[in-house]
């Protein structure tokens, strides 16, 4: 701590500065609960303490919910945590009314969005934008790094395999040690995988800022477990 500083001053810089010994404890974790369906699970969700949730508008996902499901879920985590629609390769009809429908803080694209649509959708929405990146590869997450020029966040998930239905939330994780080439100035989300068992160990080995987890907190396809939901936030944020 400076000395010099005033004991005003010091207060306010206790309060940004949690110490323990000589050590300085970093910013925790945030969480994202992604694929919420019922009330129940958003009110889970917020009361163990995530920090975004996501509504998944995709309806080959066990996890769709329409719009109109989406925007009554919203309304209940509005103002209390951020709220993130999930969407996949949206056209402008889709992005209108999700946008007035739902009102999200962030909209998700989960698809095959270039560099230019991310571009597209983001001044059109007037919203933040997170775009997923499947990666396997060092070089997936190398090219992943031109999304970080124009989305607010990138997402690391792992590559479905060439016959799969959806392209997230199948509960594969991949080899996190990629990560170590992707410079940005901004946090990026770590996906892909994650569970209660594994989310401590891959903070630990990305030093991610900000998880999200869906199949890895359900008892079954789009059924979330609030127990699971409650040991994931409580694993990834002592």
């Amino acid at each position: 701590m400076d000395p010099s500083l005033r004991w005003d001053d010091t207060i306010f810089w206790l309060l940004d500065n949690l110490i323990i010994g000589e050590k300085q404890v970093p910013n925790m974790v945030q969480v994202k609960i992604c694929g919420l369906k019922t009330p129940e699970a958003v009110e889970a969700a917020i009361q163990y303490g995530a920090d975004f949730i996501g509504l998944v508008h995709f309806p080959k996902s066990p996890r769709h919910v329409t719009l109109v499901e989406a925007g009554k879920l919203a309304d209940l985590a509005r103002g209390r945590v951020k709220i993130v629609l999930l969407l996949v390769n949206p056209g402008h009809a889709l992005i209108d009314e999700a946008t007035r429908t739902v009102s999200p803080d962030y909209i998700q694209l989960h698809g095959g969005e270039s560099v230019k649509d991310v571009r597209s959708i983001r001044t059109r929405a007037n919203l933040l934008v997170i775009k997923a990146c499947p990666v396997e590869t060092a070089k997936d997450v190398a090219a992943a790094a031109a999304y970080g020029e124009v989305a607010d966040l990138v997402l690391f998930d792992a590559k479905p395999s060439s016959d799969a239905l959806l392209p997230g939330g199948n509960g594969i994780p991949f080899d996190w040690s990629v990560l170590k080439g992707f410079n940005s100035d901004k946090d990026y989300m770590l996906s892909g995988g994650l569970d209660p068992q594994t989310v401590a160990q891959a903070i630990d080995a990305t030093g991610a800022r900000i998880v999200d987890v869906s199949s890895g907190v359900e008892s079954a396809p789009g059924i979330k477990s609030l127990e699971k939901i409650k040991a994931f936030i409580e694993q990834a944020k002592k």
